[in-house]
Parts: structure tokens; C-alpha cells; sequence
């Protein structure tokens, strides 16, 4: 499981020029879902991003969290995490995960997440969705589990 999380002044995601998700402060999570990943995986990584201090004290530290700021967050699945580009020029996927098993996956991440008590919005899993980040920091943190 792949996460890359992105501390945000802003974040929307729109399907056929619908709006399904859209925060003000917070992270916007873009998660991939890979071969043999599982729910405990996603229970682990829920947990670290939740508690993960990058927002910025009275101070200008990393001391403080998603939750002690009480952000939103977006999730949006993107199996593209998993390209492999070491040979020829065109990406394989062939590490992702398959959609009946990712899918599942993402929306359990997303509860977990709500589960913490974050506000969790998602994008729609396999749609072509235009997704807005502006990063704050620019702050942008590669997780895997």
C-alpha cells in the first residue's frame, strides 16, 4: 500500500465537471492499492497518516497532526503508484492491485480514517477525476506499507 500524502491549502476532485469532494485545510491522499495488500496494512497506515506531524506549531515546528489541526482530508485511489518503468517507455501496472480487490481496500482506508474522527471525503474509484491540490509548504510525504 502506497500512500502520497500532500498537506493542502485546498484540495477538489471533479468527475464530469461535478465536484464529489473538496476541503479547505487538510491532506490530500493519493493511495494505491498493490498486490497482497490487506486490511491490516491499511489499519497501519491509516493510523500513521492521521498521527503524522506536519503541520506547523505556534513555533513553525512539525509538531502537530491532522488530527490535533482537525483539517479534512481527501482520499483518491491511484493505481499509477505502482508503475514500473524499468523497462521500455510505457508503464506496467502489473504490481497494482486488481479493482475488485483495491476498491474495497480504499473505501475501509477512508473509514479508518473517519473512524479516527476525520472528516474524509473521497474521489470515485476508477473514474477519470481532475484533481485539485494546492500544496501547502510545499509539503509532500511518500508512505508505504
Amino acid at each position: 500500500m502506497r500512500a502520497l500524502v500532500q498537506r493542502v491549502k485546498s484540495g477538489k476532485v471533479t468527475v464530469a465537471n461535478h465536484t464529489v469532494a473538496e476541503i479547505a485545510q487538510g491532506l490530500v491522499i493519493l493511495l494505491g492499492i498493490g498486490q497482497g495488500d490487506n486490511e491490516e496494512k491499511a489499519r497501519v497506515l491509516a493510523e500513521k497518516i492521521a498521527t503524522l506531524r506536519i503541520f506547523e506549531d505556534d513555533e513553525g515546528r512539525f509538531n502537530l497532526s491532522i488530527l490535533d489541526k482537525g483539517g479534512a482530508v481527501i482520499v483518491v485511489s491511484q493505481f499509477t503508484l505502482y508503475a514500473d518503468t524499468h523497462k521500455g517507455r510505457r508503464p506496467s501496472f502489473t504490481d497494482a492491485a486488481p479493482p475488485e480487490v483495491a476498491a474495497p481496500l480504499v473505501d475501509k482506508f477512508a473509514n479508518l480514517l473517519r473512524a479516527q474522527g476525520l472528516s474524509t471525503q473521497t474521489g470515485v474509484f476508477g473514474a477519470h477525476m481532475l484533481v485539485e491540490i494546492e500544496n501547502d509548504g510545499p509539503v509532500t510525504i511518500w508512505l508505504e506499507k
